[in-house]
């Protein structure tokens, strides 16, 4: 369904660099005419607004890099968190799902965004899995991508997580480029901490964003081998403060996006925020506003319109270009939202999954003490990368477990697509003095991971899981509680409302239990992400992510 009517107000032209007042005439959904005019001028007839003097009206915004799983919402429920926020359109990169169900599990993300007027934009995925060294639940080589990329929804080639494999030129990674080429369309990177000559090299095989620098000087490097940064702040890993000055002396290079954002946090606010604090930052007005619209619309070729004549109609109206508060948004000329409601309606789906893995048990996570010291991830607040350490075993009878009172929590990863023991290690970071947190949100694959300051609970907690084929859960004692995800054990079909308050109340519990960290499940989501170091865990062991090898978890004396 699309819309027609007036819109007047103080219009933002961001191509011209101008703020006028005037009226922007819709017709069948695409912006028919823009006609300046005084600002004494009476309101036309049929005007949606009968005092526009205060109103702003600009391009709606797009999130440039985002996995909608991670919002725990199907893509219709998504867009209709979303654009009460302002967003009309986001680059999408559906690996998750994609982990777990291959190409179908893309094109089931894919149908469902088109049941709403949302601009999604999907990504064929590159790395399905991410690497060799784990178990997910499907593999796309490169036929797979092939098929993917000349579907006219898939709009680029995912991020490219598997950067040693460019720099060696594996011929599977290099099929996988060669097809987005022969498509015409970007490829994503992911590439954290590369520098010098391998970030050169990665550059020039056809990579032309990252979402993954740590710092100024590494996203000015990038910057330099023509690379755009996606300015991420998330749920978990945060480099807006870190790297918004690139705006200042690049603003042509850079797009916002959340990467991963929880339900909570979409609840509060999208891309609208990042354009609030840059705004607050005093930076320019439209070179903000670029980053959140333009640069992505035009790197993507985005359906998504720019507030010009013949655009489709996307685009918001704010209260002031200060607090930016988001009154309306329209996509495609049709009121979507208005005074923080959405006016989309839900869709309902049938789950789709892949789940079997079985419950375990108290023997499943012993571990026997093969020697006194041990190797330990440490999980930083606010990072995807961890860092590596060692530390003295805690022992009992024998066998290595966790320690509360020094923060050395076990960890494990339970392969959930076939049944097989748990991969077990330790971890510090995550403060639980007593109880445990499991989910099946474990980037990528998607296994089980848990974390616990008791075997018994952790027990609890996975199998917990394992009864509702997927979701996030906290034990301790005789109390658990769940939110289940049936659809491939990332999402709900649920609203975001319910699904916020659920998971709120699981990230409440989890800090009850001790955990200093601002967001503990979605820091736990991203202990098995193996491409990201420094040390993490798969399905098949403790993985250093700097040398890209399994080690040991006990140090020999």
């Amino acid at each position: 369904m699309v819309g027609s009517g007036i819109i007047q107000g103080k219009i933002v032209d961001i191509l011209s660099r101008r703020i006028f007042f005037g009226r922007v005439e819709i017709a069948e959904g695409r912006i028919s005419r823009i006609v300046e005019m005084d600002h004494t001028v009476a309101v036309p007839e049929g005007s949606r607004d009968a005092d526009a003097g205060g109103r702003f009206i600009l391009p709606g915004l797009i999130d440039s890099h985002v996995h909608i799983e991670s919002s725990l919402l199907i893509p219709s429920e998504f867009a209709r968190a979303a654009v009460v926020h302002g967003t009309v359109g986001s680059v999408s990169d559906p690996h998750e799902l994609a982990n777990v169900l291959g190409i179908e599990g893309v094109r089931f993300m894919v149908a469902n965004g088109n049941t709403s007027p949302f601009k999604f934009a999907f990504g064929a995925p590159s790395c399905v899995p991410a690497t060799d060294f784990e178990t997910s639940g499907a593999v796309l080589d490169a036929a797979d991508v092939d098929t993917l990329l000349a579907m006219p929804e898939i709009k680029y080639l995912s991020e490219m997580m598997n950067f040693p494999g460019v720099l060696a030129q594996d011929e599977n990674v290099m099929r996988k480029l060669a097809a987005a080429r022969r498509h015409g369309k970007p490829v994503d990177g992911h590439a954290p901490g590369l520098r010098g000559e391998d970030v050169r090299r990665y550059a020039m095989a056809g990579i032309s964003t990252d979402h993954e620098c740590f710092s100024l000087e590494e996203a000015l490097e990038k910057v330099g081998y023509g690379m755009k940064i996606l300015i991420r702040e998330g749920s978990a890993a945060r480099n807006f403060d870190a790297l918004l000055p690139l705006m200042r002396h690049h603003p042509d290079m850079v797009m916002f996006c959340s990467d991963d954002l929880h339900p909570d946090n979409l609840l509060e606010g999208h891309i609208d925020r990042l354009v609030r604090r840059a705004l607050a930052q005093g930076y320019d007005l439209f070179d903000v506003l670029r980053a959140a619209t333009l640069n992505p619309i035009r790197h993507y070729g985005l359906n998504a319109g720019l507030l010009q004549e013949g655009d489709p109609a996307d685009l918001i109206v704010v209260d002031d270009l200060e607090r930016f508060t988001i009154l309306e948004t329209y996509i495609d000329g049709r009121l979507v939202a208005r005074n923080g409601q959405s006016l989309l309606e839900p869709v309902a789906e049938e789950p789709v999954n892949v789940f079997r893995a079985r419950p375990v048990s108290v023997q499943d996570l012993g571990i026997p003490a093969r020697s006194e010291t041990i190797r330990v991830i440490r999980a930083l607040d606010g990072q995807l990368v961890t860092e590596a350490t060692t530390a003295r075993v805690r022992t009992e009878g024998g066998m290595a477990v966790s320690d509360p009172d020094r923060d050395i929590l076990k960890i494990m990863v339970l392969q959930r697509y076939h049944p097989a023991p748990p991969a077990l290690a330790f971890i510090q970071g995550f403060g639980l003095r007593a109880g445990a947190l499991a989910s099946t949100i474990a980037h990528d694959s998607h296994n089980i991971i848990a974390v616990g300051a008791c075997d018994a609970d952790m027990v609890r907690a996975v199998n917990l899981l394992v009864e509702h084929r997927g979701g996030i859960s906290v034990a301790q004692g005789g109390v658990a509680d769940v939110l289940p995800l049936p659809f491939g054990g990332l999402m709900s079909g649920d609203g975001v409302e319910t699904v916020a308050a659920a998971y709120q109340r699981l990230d409440n519990a989890a800090k009850r239990l001790g955990s200093p960290l601002a967001a503990p499940f979605m820091t736990l989501a991203f202990m098995a992400l193996l491409v990201i170091p420094a040390l993490k865990l798969s399905d098949k062991g403790l993985f250093d992510g700097t040398t890209f090898s399994f080690v040991p978890l006990f140090v020999e004396p």
